[in-house]
């Protein structure tokens, strides 16, 4: 893209923006001089490699990055031999550092696939020779004591030598004689030597070598004898210590050479990285966000604003062109953000060719045009003799010469600054001639003929800026389909105008034009009274919307509830579970205590036993309650009969009724071996596709034979063996089974206690006769066990 064009639509301030944030030299070179990409899918992988950077920005914070500058070469020139210097070194450390840093902030998060990992990756982090740089070379100019053992060797023995000469001279300068030759008492370093100042006229006096003199002359600087020999080999040691700095310079410039090509390679995605952090904290500043790229040529901006605006007074505005129409035609008063419309089209569609991030809705999408070819603002030049229309034609005549089916164009005032007759047809011929080319074109005008021709030629649409008359003050929004007004008069009227003046200008007005702007008037109503109902469309839209979410969060709050109160059930069913078994330990305790306790009888034992299981079977149903147990629908009965089967529904638990209702509507219900009292509107009919034929207390007749033909069909499950117990322990057993029996619905029981002794039936009959659950019972008849099984009819 021509920079002309570019510098027109003030990318050029956005890309110094963007640099404002880089790091590295080399790399603000490269933003500043990054050419538009050419193809779709360019567009589109660079503008995935900014929205990625962007992402990691906004999860990571900015990573630890410092400044280098023209590393490539540093290395290269390693690489032939050369030994770089300390500096040098040291920017290759700051380099790797550079390295390590970036690749292990790019792994603080956890991430998916993203189109920068190749920058990361072609990144080798060297810790070693980076920490060993930075150990050896304190500066630019400084090596450290440890960089070698014969380097600290070396300036130890230089320390040692240096403190001698200097006990020797103090000596000399602190002796009494001395104070009469010497200009000072001091000891000072001349050509790497120890000297002390001596009177010009003493000269003679001190024997040793003079090494400098004073600009005066009256001060001559010698090396006393007695040191001579002692500053030599401090020379001697200083050419060692600089030949052991060199060998490692050498050293680690050879470990240098051999990083290449890999270091230049990361040096190159460093760069890059660096270019990329610089326009996603641009994205960032802006509020940016991705925009689809379309094939063709044909954009939208939905919400788009323009960036260099304050974004606290800053409209957004939709901007769509390409597909059905190729050409928009912007009228309406000035000031009324026709020149910003156009270059917010402009400078957002060549930001996201050069990989920027635009500040618009993420559904806006973009286009790759080949040139953006500009003309606006003032063109006149004194220099040149160009009036304003002047220059306007002279952009338009290059803009002809340049544009294309992948170009889009952009005028501001087409037409202006001459005859409006005249003004007007050139403009229309100009987006005629434009069209023919194939290129996109948006203009601004104030002429009713554009408007006309917008409105009567297919492909050419009008929009308007909108312009508030009672404030004098634009809207800054955008009314596609719709031509503006410039409301000249409105506005002159406002001003203060005289109002005949107005008048008199209406009357100069021809009928068409008179007739146009009263459609315009019926346009602008009803374009109001459309943008009232949009409006309204949006406001129940987005109380739609919210009642979704609200919705969505009810949703999965139930879903929560319902989670929590699962778990608490199972938590609950654990303990009790867990407080079954200790009831059934405790039990147990309680039954052998019975069955040493000899003051009490079989029977009353066994009454006993029955008590306490009784006891501690209705504290664990107590319990039995689910946490936030959802409720039931259920149908309550209206009446019941004695003996009728019924459900407790808060319970979910079948009943037989024992009493009927008392004068508080509460019902006596036997619900297997627990009796309770349940409100009459808490029963319903049990869970049956047939009601249940009520049960009603009929004393039946024991058969007195086996021909009586009144055998009930005997089952396996009607019957228990008690022979071999104990009578405490058949009888235990035969409560058990009856109480079974009875929550089972059964009426016919077998007891099986043999022949034997009958003891243990006699034990059994005295019990039955007093157990409140049975009705009647007989011995057995033949085939059915004879006196050895008990045949029990239950209530």
């Amino acid at each position: 893209m021509d920079e002309k064009y570019l510098e027109a639509l003030e990318f050029d301030k956005i890309r110094a923006r963007a640099a404002d944030g880089i790091v590295c030299p080399e790399a603000r070179g490269m933003l500043l001089g990054q050419p538009a990409w050419e193809t779709p899918d360019e567009v589109r992988a660079a503008l995935e490699q900014t929205d990625a950077m962007t992402t990691l920005l906004i999860k990571n914070g900015s990573p630890r990055f410092s400044s280098v500058e023209n590393v490539r070469g540093i290395v290269q020139r390693a690489e032939k031999g050369g030994v770089r210097s300390m500096a040098e070194l040291l920017t290759v450390a700051d380099t790797l550092r550079n390295f390590r840093e970036l690749v292990k902030w790019y792994g603080l998060t956890e991430h998916d696939v993203l189109p920068v990992d190749d920058l990361f990756y072609a990144m080798t982090p060297q810790p070693t020779l980076e920490k060993t740089i930075k150990d050896s070379i304190l500066s630019e100019n400084e090596m450290a004591d440890t960089a070698s053992d014969t380097l600290y060797d070396i300036r130890r023995k230089i320390h040692a030598a240096e403190n001698s000469i200097r006990d020797k001279l103090d000596a000399i300068t602190k002796s009494q004689s001395a104070s009469r030759y010497l200009q000072d008492a001091v000891v000072s370093l001349r050509n790497g030597r120890f000297v002390v100042p001596v009177k010009a006229e003493h000269r003679g006096e001190v024997g040793g070598v003079i090494h400098d003199v004073s600009s005066s002359g009256s001060t001559l600087f010698v090396e006393p004898t007695a040191v001579v020999e002692a500053n030599a080999k401090i020379l001697q040691l200083r050419n060692l210590e600089q030949a052991e700095i060199e060998r490692i310079l050498a050293a680690f410039s050879a470990r240098t050479a051999a990083l290449e090509p890999m270091f230049t390679f990361g040096y190159g995605a460093m760069l890059e990285l660096d270019v990329l952090l610089a326009k996603a904290r641009l994205a960032l500043d802006q509020k940016a966000m991705k925009p689809q790229v379309n094939d063709d040529h044909a954009f939208s901006l939905v919400r788009a604003r323009h960036p260099l605006i304050d974004p606290a007074v800053v409209v957004p505005v939709d901007i769509a062109l390409g597909g059905a129409c190729d050409t928009m035609v912007i009228t309406g008063p000035n000031t009324g953000g026709k020149t910003v419309t156009l270059k917010t089209a402009g400078l957002l569609c060549a930001m996201a060719q050069h990989g920027y991030l635009i500040p618009a809705h993420e559904s806006s999408s973009v286009c790759v045009f080949g040139e953006i070819l500009v003309d606006i603002g003032d063109e006149q030049s004194i220099e040149q003799s160009l009036s304003t229309f002047s220059g306007h034609i002279k952009n338009i005549t290059g803009i002809l010469k340049l544009a294309g089916p992948q170009t889009l164009v952009l005028m501001d005032e087409l037409g202006a600054g001459t005859d409006p007759a005249e003004g007007a047809a050139l403009a229309v011929s100009v987006i005629e001639a434009l069209r023919g080319l194939g290129a996109k074109i948006m203009a601004t005008t104030h002429y009713s003929e554009l408007k006309i021709f917008a409105l009567d030629t297919p492909g050419v649409q009008n929009a308007s800026c909108e312009f508030n008359v009672e404030t004098l003050r634009p809207t800054y929004r955008l009314s596609v389909g719709v031509p503006g007004k410039s409301n000249a008069f409105l506005i002159s009227q406002k001003l203060g105008l005289a109002p005949e003046i107005i008048e008199n200008a209406r009357a100069h007005l021809s009928n068409e034009d008179q007739q146009f702007d009263n459609i315009l008037n019926q346009l602008e109503d009803l374009k109001v009274e459309l943008k009232a109902q949009q409006d309204e469309v949006e406001r129940l839209k987005h109380t739609a919307s919210h009642a979704l979410e609200q919705a969505e969060e009810k949703r999965a709050a139930l879903i929560r509830q319902g989670e929590e109160e699962l778990a608490a059930a199972r938590e609950k069913a654990h303990g009790m579970v867990q407080d079954v078994q200790n009831t059934a330990y405790g039990l147990m305790d309680e039954l052998r205590k019975l069955e040493k306790d000899k003051q009490l009888s079989a029977s009353q034992r066994a009454a006993r036993a029955r008590e306490i299981a009784k006891k501690e079977t209705e504290k664990l149903f107590g319990k039995t309650d689910v946490v936030h147990a959802p409720q039931r629908t259920f149908k309550p009965l209206d009446s019941v009969k004695l003996g009728q089967e019924v459900l407790i529904a808060e319970l979910d638990k079948p009943g037989i009724v024992t009493a009927l209702p008392d004068r508080d509507g509460m019902v006596e219900v036997r619900a297997g071996i627990i009796k309770t009292k349940v409100p009459l509107n808490g029963l319903c009919a049990p869970h049956k596709q047939q009601p249940a034929p009520q049960k009603k207390y009929q004393p039946r007749r024991a058969p007195a034979s086996a021909s009586s033909g009144d055998k009930v069909t005997r089952t396996p499950s009607m019957e228990i063996n008690l022979i071999g117990m104990t009578v405490e322990e058949a009888l235990h057993e035969a409560d058990k089974f009856i109480d079974n029996g009875v929550m089972n619905g059964q009426t016919t029981l077998y007891l099986i206690h043999g022949k034997g002794t009958g003891a243990l039936r006699k034990g059994i009959h005295e019990h039955l006769r007093r157990h409140k659950n049975v009705r009647s019972f007989r011995l057995g008849v033949y085939g059915e066990g004879e006196a050895g099984v008990t045949v029990v009819e239950l209530k």
